[in-house]
């Protein structure tokens, strides 16, 4: 049974919200289901869905990359790419569209579309898994004749804490 990673609730959780253990689980996810699946989720793979996941905002390739480097890694950009198809061909990440960007998935090892709340403020992104979304964009699709290949909505607002700060008369960073 792969762990329990997060759900929109936590990622939006707040200061009291501990993120190391969304981390761990979700490294321990991806070693499991590599492992079940018989693939190599090698270092440098293992690293970069480390780096995907040190927040809950999506993460730039050329952010991890820079973070690689940083922390006395070697690592070129194709390398860096092909780690990020590895994670998202096994369903450990997902990519943000409009920000061209990456996030880790909270449901790996389970098919599902990507739904997504993202903060305009913060940045923050939360996994919204609702199948009564996947379903009626799939009815209506199949309505026109057509077939749908790949979904992935994402929805822009304010998280709480974002919300919370602007009625306090403060702007967010």
């Amino acid at each position: 049974m792969i762990p329990s990673i997060s759900s929109p609730k936590i990622a939006f959780a707040g200061a009291d919200h501990d993120h190391r253990r969304c981390v761990a689980a979700a490294l321990a996810a991806a070693t499991e289901l590599c492992a079940r699946r018989g693939v190599r989720l090698t270092e440098l793979r293992r690293r970069v869905l480390e780096l995907v996941w040190r927040s809950h905002a999506p993460q730039g390739a050329y952010a991890i990359l820079e973070t690689l480097r940083r922390r006395g890694r070697r690592a070129a950009p194709p390398t860096v790419y092909r780690a990020l198809e590895f994670l998202l061909a096994q369903g450990l990440i997902h990519r943000i569209e409009s920000a061209s960007a990456f996030v880790g998935c909270t449901t790996p090892g389970r098919p599902h579309a990507g739904h997504f709340l993202i903060c305009s403020d913060c940045g923050a992104t939360a996994e919204v898994d609702d199948s009564r979304v996947g379903s009626a964009l799939r009815d209506s699709a199949a309505e026109v004749g057509f077939r749908v290949e790949r979904q992935t909505i994402e929805l822009s607002g304010y998280c709480p804490d974002c919300q919370d700060e602007s009625l306090d008369g403060e702007p967010s960073d």
